[in-house]
């Protein structure tokens, strides 16, 4: 099915390798950019957590305008700007040498975040534009397998790199990389008919908040696109995992292993674990949508099970007593989490109309992200003021079964609704 996508599809083939550079360069340098806060801020978690909410919060900020410039103009065009505008804001890491230049990692690791809230609402917009609606299912789930393939292998493989040749060549692989996924989205050819019969984009309309109220009326009138809508907001909770994985790897599970000095060791910990994060992400969407198909009722009770696996993975994670059985606890906990993203992805490419999916999908990934910050920070600042790694873990565990009684509900008042109707 997927290898039958890729070869049979060119516009997606072209996006999925696009996706594939991009991403994996992304997870080299996230790495190596929390080590170098660690190592210049003398191991304070809260840089971290900093890091992280510059690297998500944009996006819930930056939403109603992305969403609205994405339903305004070539979603195509959006991609390859943002694209380029990363590379040269990723090269300026390079001037980050010292402690006393640490600050400006944070305005560019902001400025990286508003290119990709303007990227992602884009690249998920255009999938059904690109593929037959019978295959869209397909397309959001070899989407996430690609992501968590790149982040296993990214987050691995960035590690060693770093430790062999340096964050240097890590920030310069990672600047190359968004030229070559800029290159490679220019050479797709597809129609884009959101942008028919408009107006060109005009400065004022920038600050026309029209366009967002008329997203959030449209939203609001669907009960299974309001609900939807917030799923990844759910997910967003767990982004405390920014801090804590690379936090359990320095701390709690290093990778003891002849010949390693405690950095390198802390380093391989991290990888990992995020690594780990990865496979769980690969494995989850794969085996879900194999059992999910096209059917909606399937991935409406997979968004459930999605939200109580990640539960359980966190809760067992804060209790592992090896780094055997903390990278299998991340495996479960990323594997319900990332189902939950294809599902929830689907279901809205569904419910969507083309003219509204760029609002749509802007505040989607707005309230993941507001969720993914607050988290993030929250870990860092805890942690920092005497709260153990593994406590904060298993505290997250909890946390999960709110959105997870929250989908519950909405899946009880919908067989409520239906039972009625007949």
């Amino acid at each position: 099915m997927y290898r039958r996508l890729i070869r049979a599809n060119r516009n997606f083939r072209l996006l999925w390798l696009a996706q594939i550079v991009s991403q994996m360069g992304d997870w080299f340098y996230a790495l190596s950019v929390y080590s170098l806060l660690l190592q210049l801020t003398g191991n304070q978690a809260k840089s971290v957590g900093l890091a992280v909410v510059l690297q998500v919060l944009p996006h819930a900020f930056t939403a109603p305008t992305a969403g609205v410039i994405n339903d305004r103009i070539s979603r195509k065009a959006i991609m390859i700007g943002a694209d380029i505008a990363r590379c040269f804001i990723v090269l300026g890491m390079l001037l980050v040498r010292s402690p006393g230049m640490v600050w400006l990692v944070y305005p560019l690791l902001l400025l990286e975040t508003v290119g990709a809230a303007f990227f992602e609402p884009a690249h998920s917009a255009v999938i059904p534009n690109i593929v037959a609606e019978e295959q869209v299912l397909a397309a959001n789930a070899l989407s996430s397998i690609t992501w968590s393939f790149c982040l296993a292998a990214g987050a691995s493989l960035g590690g060693v790199t770093a430790v062999l040749l340096g964050r240097d060549a890590v920030f310069l692989l990672n600047a190359v990389s968004f030229l070559a996924s800029a290159w490679l989205i220019r050479r797709m050819k597809f129609i884009e008919p959101h942008t028919a019969g408009l107006p060109p984009l005009r400065g004022r309309d920038l600050v026309d908040f029209t366009p967002v109220l008329e997203g959030i009326r449209y939203v609001r009138a669907d009960p299974r696109l309001f609900a939807t809508v917030f799923v990844k907001g759910g997910i967003g909770l767990l982004g405390a995992n920014n801090v804590l994985l690379p936090m359990l790897g320095e701390r709690v599970f290093p990778a003891r292993l002849a010949g390693l000095d405690p950095n390198r060791a802390a380093m391989l910990g991290m990888s990992l674990l995020m690594g780990a994060r990865g496979a769980g992400s690969l494995l989850g969407p794969l085996a879900a949508g194999r059992w999910a198909g096209e059917r909606r009722q399937r991935l409406r009770s997979g968004i459930l099970a999605g939200f109580l696996l990640a539960a359980a993975g966190y809760m067992w994670l804060g209790v592992s007593a090896s780094l055997a059985f903390a990278v299998l606890a991340v495996v479960l906990a990323h594997a319900g989490s990332s189902t939950n993203w294809v599902f929830s992805t689907t279901l809205l490419q569904i419910y969507t109309e083309d003219r509204f999916r760029g609002r749509v999908f802007a505040a989607d990934y707005g309230l993941c992200m507001l969720g993914i910050s607050a988290s993030s920070y929250a870990a860092g600042v805890a942690i920092d003021l005497g709260m153990h790694v593994r406590t904060f873990a298993v505290l997250i565990g909890l946390v999960m079964l709110v959105p997870a009684a929250a989908w519950a509900g909405v899946l009880y008042a919908a067989a409520r609704r239906t039972a009625e109707r007949r």
